[in-house]
């Protein structure tokens, strides 16, 4: 008997239709329980903000896009919290720097650059579980509005800087939250460095790590103290300068030369052939000399393509540079030069001891001695101190990095200062446009000068003689073609002129007696760094 394959066909029919509303079913039911429970949920949390006394006083402001302006909320400084502002309502703008929870309340500390106060939530009849629930989940380093009550403490609060007052929190909401897994944490970052951290390789947080994350280590009260101070250093350079009849200039970064011959120079491509980042502002600060500029400053990026990895070069710096016409000696100008960083030491003392504090509760250094008049020794004499712990240079000889130190430590044993003026340098370890001495051509009118044992700033008196200035470039190996504009700058006439070049970094590290010039780069380049 054949097979009838109609009713087989049929059959299959049903078993897969029944197959497919039993699947229907299923995913009906799914769909139903998982309304149910999203209902059931949104009861619960109607219930919830029914009983949260605190809803609307806190959570996330959302992406801040400018859409309105807020002028009615006045936003308070943590640093101008007081006992004078007793029981007043404040506004705080800060960062979330630390939060302890205890049962129903939570303490957080609330930091605005280096300044930091501490905070109080607790449960009351204006503050709900949930509210502070909410706060001690927000992430360190998120930016928090705050509106609080300013209170005086029975006690001083070590840990703030603000130690006599504490604000009770009313409202609170997250401007910017902040990943809750930071790279480095803030509180290490800031930890004093000892010593002991030094011997035992217990540093908290390594440079490389610092300079990866720098927007963030950049946020220590240290490094916020570091960077006014080095403001400040810009500031007095252009300021007293300024009142002493200079003019602020703005040269050339890219140039057809290398402005102090040699290779150390960074090769650029400049359309169809090359060009060079300026190594200093040299030549273009003698040629407004000789336009009768008379006294001139310029402070700017200076490039150095030197493959030195220590403690104290960049290949990328700021330079603060001076040049100025003198009458009949350039002692004229190093006595300038001499007095700026008089002025420049005292300005810092009297107006940045809060911030050179700061920075010394870190990195704890002898503070910076200086006199005035500054001191002013010869190159000689250096190399007799030298001789006396039997260190041996010859009249022609450079000073190394280790003699520059210890005839610091030496200087400041006898003389007790930080900073001094070395002057007649030899000729041979000069640049080609420094002017040989008149009574001998072995050395040069040109001098160095000294913080902590390094050197800050090298100047001399420049060749204003085109002739002259020829065969010393010459001497040199300079292609004469490539700064004929600078050479033929002399030969119109040009007044004698002197000055120097000043690392503004440098100046920074050791007036406050730092030991890397990565701390006082904002965003450091070296021969293995270009990020970030």
């Amino acid at each position: 008997m054949k097979e009838d394959k109609s009713i087989n066909s049929t059959k299959g029919s049903d078993e897969l239709s029944k197959k497919v509303l039993k699947k229907q079913r299923k995913e009906a039911e799914k769909a139903i329980k998982k309304a149910e429970r999203k209902a059931q949920i949104q009861a619960q949390q109607d219930t919830t903000d029914e009983k949260d006394i605190s809803f609307g006083n806190y959570g996330e402001t959302g992406l801040i896009q400018s859409k309105e302006k807020y002028t009615e909320r006045k936003f308070t400084d943590i640093k101008n919290l007081n006992p004078n502002l007793e029981n007043q309502n404040v506004w705080l703008r800060g960062r979330l720097h630390t939060s302890r929870a205890t049962g129903k309340q939570c303490f957080i500390v609330l930091r605005q650059q280096s300044h930091t106060i501490q905070g109080l939530a607790a449960v009351n009849e204006q503050v709900s579980k949930q509210m502070i629930k909410f706060i001690s989940n927000i992430t360190k380093e998120s930016i928090v509005d705050i509106e609080a009550v300013v209170k005086c403490v029975p006690s001083k609060i070590e840990s703030c800087t603000q130690k006599d007052v504490e604000v009770h929190i009313e409202k609170i909401f997250v401007v910017s939250v902040a990943k809750s897994q930071l790279p480095l944490q803030i509180e290490d970052a800031s930890r004093p460095v000892t010593e002991a951290d030094d011997n035992a390789l217990n540093i908290k947080v390594n440079q490389d790590t610092r300079l990866d994350n720098r927007v963030l280590d950049l946020r220590t009260p240290a490094n916020q103290a570091i960077y006014k101070i080095e403001a400040a250093i810009c500031k007095l350079f252009r300021d007293i300068l300024t009142n002493k009849g200079f003019v602020e200039i703005h040269t050339p970064k890219i140039i057809s030369a290398a402005s102090e011959g040699g290779a150390n120079v960074f090769t650029v491509s400049y359309f169809k052939g090359n060009a060079y980042l300026a190594q200093s502002p040299q030549l273009y600060k003698q040629m407004a000399i000789a336009a009768d500029f008379d006294k001139v400053f310029t402070v700017g990026a200076v490039f150095r393509a030197e493959d030195s990895n220590t403690h104290r070069h960049l290949t990328e710096f700021v330079g603060l540079d001076l040049e100025m016409a003198f009458k009949y000696h350039y002692h004229e100008v190093v006595d300038v030069i001499g007095q700026l960083f008089v002025e420049m030491f005292k300005g810092l003392h009297d107006n940045y001891a809060a911030e050179i504090e700061i920075v010394r509760q870190q990195y704890n250094v002898e503070p910076f001695k200086f006199l005035n008049p500054p001191l002013k020794l010869q190159y000689k004499d250096a190399i007799e101190l030298l001789a006396e712990l039997g260190v041996t240079l010859g009249e022609e000889d450079d000073l190394s990095t280790p003699d520059e130190k210890l005839l610091g430590k030496l200087v400041k044993a006898k003389y007790d200062t930080d900073f001094y003026i070395l002057d007649k340098y030899p000729l041979a370890v000069r640049p080609f446009y420094t002017m040989p001495d008149p009574n001998n051509s072995k050395i040069s009118n040109s001098y160095d000068m000294f913080m902590r044992g390094e050197e800050i700033i090298s100047g001399a008196q420049r060749i204003h003689d085109p002739e002259l200035l020829t065969e010393r470039a010459k001497y040199h190996g300079i292609d004469i073609e490539k700064i004929r504009s600078y050479i033929d700058a002399f030969k119109y006439g040009c007044p004698p002129h002197a000055g120097g070049g000043i690392g503004m970094e440098r100046v920074v590290m050791l007036y406050l007696g730092l030991d890397n010039i990565r701390k006082v780069s904002m965003f450091p380049r070296d021969p293995k760094r270009i990020t970030p």
